[in-house]
């Protein structure tokens, strides 16, 4: 299988992803022993906290150091110094330090909802595919409601790929009035490039949590958290009916890889031009939660 690249915003070139557990990850999608092993084992709900459960063991704690070390993390942007974490899982759902990610502050901008690896799409009615040239996601299954799919059939989605090196906290792209999480059911397949190439709608049937957010900018948005395999939980810390702003927390992904989603009205926004430019190639851009991702129209 190819190595997976992106392309950095801060560094201006592209990158190729260290992977963790690559070499797991590549057997379960890539044989027939592993392909066996993820529909009997691996994409249960049972599996992901199994191995949550192991990673909030005190003795999780020997792997923080190094993590740290192997994916070049920086422990300067925690709130907590790396020996202060009780277990691993504590480590991965760690705050940063509000200086580390600063909010963009330009009222007509929208911010990525999570640091990642994002893609976007401007028109969903027009899109030929996220990762694969006509593989499109089954819009109506992902919001498990067909008013909503019509509704937003001519939107703009943000999709954001949460790897295990990365802050994973959460956060609203935009102020406005958040209602309550509807949690929708299903797998727990992995949300890596090397399983969506296989199957885009892995992003529309894993476990997930909707939430919709009134705003007075840009119209009503959707805000999705997809689970994944390994996560141990999609944990909201918001308060639904009370206004929020734009780059406040919304919840965190306990560990696993995992993805955010966030669906525009039709009209309502215009990506960042590099956005557009590495999606239009199926290249995922870097950058962080805060930082601006698009203008409101």
């Amino acid at each position: 299988m190819d190595e997976i690249v992106f392309f950095d915003r801060y560094r201006q070139q592209t990158c190729v992803e260290k992977v963790y557990g690559d070499k797991s990850l590549r057997w379960t999608y890539g044989s027939v022993g592993g392909k066996i092993a993820l529909a009997t084992v691996v994409k249960r709900l049972w599996f992901s906290r199994f191995y949550g459960w192991l990673m909030d063991r005190r003795s999780s704690r020997e792997k923080i150091a190094p993590f740290i070390e192997r994916y070049e993390i920086d422990a300067d942007e925690f709130v907590r110094a790396p020996d202060q974490f009780e277990n691993f899982n504590a480590f991965f759902y760690r705050r940063l330090k509000p200086q580390a990610r600063p909010i963009d502050s330009d009222p007509t901008t929208v911010v990525f909802p999570a640091d990642g690896r994002h893609l976007c799409i401007p028109d969903l009615s027009e899109s030929d595919g996220l990762l694969v040239k006509g593989e499109r996601l089954d819009l109506e299954t992902l919001v498990a409601d067909a008013d909503l799919a019509r509704h937003y059939a001519r939107g703009s989605l943000l999709v954001s790929r949460l790897c295990p090196v990365d802050y994973h906290r959460f956060h609203f792209p935009v102020a406005g009035c958040p209602g309550p999480p509807r949690h929708v059911n299903g797998p727990l397949y992995s949300v890596n490039p090397i399983a969506l190439r296989q199957n885009i709608q892995i992003l529309a049937t894993n476990r997930r949590v909707l939430t919709v957010l009134d705003t007075e900018t840009i119209g009503r948005v959707l805000l999705l958290e997809i689970g994944a395999t390994c996560v141990g939980g999609i944990c909201q810390t918001y308060s639904a009916g009370l206004n929020v702003s734009k780059g406040d927390e919304k919840g965190y992904f306990r560990f696993g890889a995992s993805s955010t989603i966030v669906i525009f009205e039709p009209g309502r926004i215009r990506f960042d031009d590099d956005l557009l430019v590495q999606s239009q190639q199926k290249r995922e851009l870097y950058a962080h939660v805060g930082d601006h991702m698009g203008t409101i129209l």
